[in-house]
């Protein structure tokens, strides 16, 4: 190959290199926003808004980034012969369910985060879960 096919080569490989490497999005990792354990709706907000979207579909800002969409939260009831699953929803929130997202960098366990705001109290860290439970049952389509 000539100097100038070389040349033409390594122009175009790193543009096409350069290229694929902005299109990639990267999900930035930040602190936790201390919340209150009172308000579902304001966890919600807060901590899963981002990949889950405010009406709780799957489509935030960072589900883009992520290796696993983000589930429809808005479906659990349906996919769950139209109960709504309280107690898996829980055990997710905690991390002691193995689902594909949870647990992954990408997506934090929220039980030991939540403990860490609670302090160490399990009584705040359970009003935590229930709340923000309860409030991702509200958003169920009927």
């Amino acid at each position: 190959m000539s100097t100038r096919g070389l040349l033409i080569f390594a122009v175009i490989w790193i543009s096409v290199s350069a290229f694929v490497l902005a299109q990639q999005k990267e999900v930035k990792h930040v602190p936790i926003k201390p919340t209150s354990p009172a308000s579902g709706s304001e966890m919600y907000a807060n901590y899963c808004a981002v990949c889950h979207g405010k009406d709780g579909k799957g489509g935030g800002p960072a589900a883009d980034a992520l290796k696993v969409p983000p589930t429809d939260l808005t479906t659990l009831s349906k996919r769950n012969g139209g109960k709504f699953p309280s107690a898996r929803v829980a055990s997710a929130i905690r991390g002691d369910v193995n689902l594909p997202a949870h647990g992954s960098k990408e997506m934090p366990v929220w039980g030991p985060l939540f403990g860490h705001l609670s302090q160490g109290h399990p009584a705040e860290v359970q009003q935590r879960i229930a709340n923000l439970s309860a409030y991702i049952e509200s958003l169920q389509v009927k």
